[in-house]
């Protein structure tokens, strides 16, 4: 499963072995609306499907129901200003089908509780610039014809 070099053995304990595959997995969202239990991740090129259903059930005890992956290939573009032909590296998409019942939903990384906080302090600075716009034209009120900016 790994072809990393590992340490050779050496007398003694504890021996330092960390043994770890070659292969990763990256959770992304779908480009599409998709069911509640099929799952989008960005795969290794080299891993099969069994090598996908293994990993999941293996490592994050997540029971898997079916497994299809596809290979999309890299988009094709001009770099730079002499316009040669770039090609982006290729990658393995596959979707999980998680068993009847299952349901993944992504995690609210921006709860309601930081926008309603955001949108206090927008507001309470909104406020303060009024104020201050206020104060401005009290002070020049008296002084028609003249600029605001003439007095500091």
């Amino acid at each position: 499963m790994s072809t990393r070099w590992y340490p050779i053995y050496q007398k003694g304990n504890p021996q330092l072995r960390v043994y770890l595959p070659n292969f990763f997995m990256k959770l992304v969202r779908p480009d599409y609306k998709q069911p509640p239990n099929i799952v989008k991740f960005i795969v290794s090129n080299e891993m099969t499907d069994h090598d996908i259903k293994n990993y999941m059930e293996k490592i994050y005890n997540v029971p898997v129901a079916h497994v299809r992956s596809t290979i999309v290939t890299g988009e094709f573009r001009r770099a730079g200003v002499e316009g040669y032909v770039v090609k982006d590296d290729d990658f393995k998409t596959a979707y999980i089908t998680l068993p009847l019942g299952e349901t993944f939903e992504f995690p609210n990384l921006f709860p309601e509780k930081v926008k309603e906080k955001k949108d206090k302090d927008e507001q309470e600075t909104q406020e303060a610039a009024k104020q201050g716009f206020k104060k401005f034209l009290e002070k020049n009120k008296n002084r028609p014809g003249l600029p605001g900016w003439y007095s500091v």
